[in-house]
């Protein structure tokens, strides 16, 4: 890949931890889909992120899961002709990257972090790993010189962490790196759990909680039970007015899947029980969700083609990131 294209570069990725939810596939992966066709996009699987609480996840299934994040990526429409798909881990210039990032980011800065400390908080012991998490992270981003980064919610603080890192490198030994840019999605950027609409639906929640969120490979009848069995309010009828978190969480889900309007759902569902807007979820979501794990069936027969993308887009990203490595280096004074 080169620099000479004028298009804006969009980098994203997520962790190989869990299972996928419809959460992931609203704020993330869709959005992904529409970036691919009028930017230049690069998609990772970001790996060495889960080693962050190592005993989370053991090797074999976090070689299992790695394998099973390429497969819906390219399921649920991120096309290795328009995107470069990659594994973190297979690129060694995001940990170069990472250390160089280190020595120049504030301690402060990490301790502040909102998901250090709400992390920090679930564990007996905190390894080194979790508070250093954010500067791998902008490694990943700064590394592609990167534009637009689409996340959620949660993750707009560690974005700005990033350009504050890259600022203060770029004071320090000249001009380096480009600032990106967090792009948030106006509407489905923060889906709540199904079971509790409060807290935003959780990879990590979902696999001890029941009921918290539908995954992406999740079947007919436990995505059904889920869904019919949100959290709602006391009230009979749907009404916008006064309307719960849970109904409105339910109600953004079916806005979002099926492409209306918040007054055209209102109308619909106006007057009617909350199983009228469940049921409605609930085929919205198959709707979507069936084709996509089709394909992710399909893509999973054949592992050589998946190895293939990933080799395939290591390869296309790796002189751009060797560029900007020995960039960083020559501005500290190293390299060659």
């Amino acid at each position: 890949m080169t620099n000479q294209s004028r298009k804006q570069r969009v980098f994203s990725g997520v962790q190989p931890t869990g299972n996928l939810t419809l959460g992931n596939y609203i704020g993330a992966l869709s959005q992904w889909v529409l970036h691919q066709e009028e930017n230049e996009t690069i998609f990772c699987v970001v790996d060495l992120h889960t080693l962050t609480i190592p005993e989370s996840i053991s090797p074999e299934e976090r070689k299992k899961k790695i394998r099973e994040v390429v497969g819906l990526y390219l399921a649920c429409g991120i096309d290795p002709q328009k995107a470069v798909i990659f594994i973190q881990s297979h690129m060694k210039q995001h940990t170069e990257l990472a250390w160089l990032l280190t020595c120049v980011t504030p301690l402060g800065w990490l301790e502040r972090m909102t998901q250090f400390k709400s992390k920090a908080k679930k564990q007996e012991s905190v390894g080194s790993g979790l508070l250093m998490y954010p500067v791998l992270q902008a490694a990943d981003i700064l590394l592609y010189e990167t534009d637009l980064v689409p996340v959620g919610e949660d993750q707009k603080q560690h974005i700005e962490l990033a350009c504050d890192i890259a600022q203060r490198f770029n004071h320090l030994f000249g001009e380096t790196f480009r600032l990106p840019k967090a792009v948030i999605p106006k509407q489905g950027a923060r889906i709540m759990g199904f079971d509790d609409p409060t807290t935003k639906m959780s990879k990590s929640i979902a696999q001890e909680k029941v009921g918290h969120a539908v995954g992406l490979l999740d079947n007919e009848k436990t995505i059904k039970k889920t869904i019919m069995s949100a959290v709602t309010d006391s009230k009979l009828e749907f009404s916008i007015e006064g309307a719960s978190p849970g109904v409105l969480n339910l109600l953004t889900v079916y806005e979002v899947l099926t492409q209306t309007s918040r007054s055209e759902a209102v109308e619909r569902f106006s007057g009617k029980g909350y199983g009228h807007l469940k049921k409605d979820v609930f085929e919205a979501v198959m709707a979507t969700l069936k084709p996509i794990q089709q394909k992710y069936h399909a893509y999973n027969k054949d592992p050589g083609f998946i190895e293939s993308i990933v080799v395939s887009g290591a390869s296309k990203i790796t002189p751009l990131a060797t560029k900007i490595m020995n960039n960083a280096l020559k501005a500290t004074g190293m390299g060659q």
